[in-house]
């Protein structure tokens, strides 16, 4: 099997600016943990799950009590349909990688899903509020969080504050 040649960069310019990406703390991710951790909320970061059949995951933040994967996805990286971007300079590169990229998202989607685990993916043009939202959301559809008990969720009765994991005030 033959590997296709690698793009070389248009210019110095891209080339430092592609170097530049960054795969963790982006500032869509930073805004979205600062706002979730304000609020009391406490969680992991770029926390590799290892799931059944050697699949690994590495959801940008994980509520790892209550099950919940957050991705916060980039638009031009994860191809958003509303503002992803198709490069016009090595199409033959970008578009099956894009591809890829997508699929990759939707079998850790399913592979999440098998597991027990609610996944909310977030586009980087969401809004903050939205965002915090959507996370919230799933935070209190989690069938774990209801297992704890009623008071479990702020670590009041029914939930002691140890044993409320990720939640506030735990």
């Amino acid at each position: 099997m033959r590997v296709a040649e690698y793009p070389h960069p248009s210019s110095a310019g891209r080339s430092a600016n592609m170097r530049a990406n960054r795969r963790t703390d982006t500032k869509p991710e930073l805004a979205l943990r600062r706002a979730l951790h304000r609020q009391g909320y406490r969680f992991r970061k770029d926390y590799r799950l290892d799931l059944a059949d050697g699949k690994r995951v590495r959801p940008d933040i994980a509520f790892t009590a209550r099950r919940v994967a957050v991705f916060v996805d980039g638009c031009f990286w994860h191809a958003c349909p509303e503002h992803g971007s198709k490069p016009a300079a090595n199409v033959w590169y970008w578009e099956p990688k894009l591809q890829r990229n997508v699929e990759r998202d939707r079998a850790a989607d399913a592979a999440l899903a098998a597991a027990g685990w609610n996944v909310v993916r977030i586009w980087e043009h969401e809004t903050l509020d939205a965002a915090v939202t959507a996370v919230l959301a799933a935070l209190a559809s989690s069938p774990w969080s209801r297992a704890r008990g009623a008071g479990a969720e702020r670590g009041g009765p029914g939930g002691s504050a140890a044993a409320a994991g990720d939640q506030p005030g735990g």
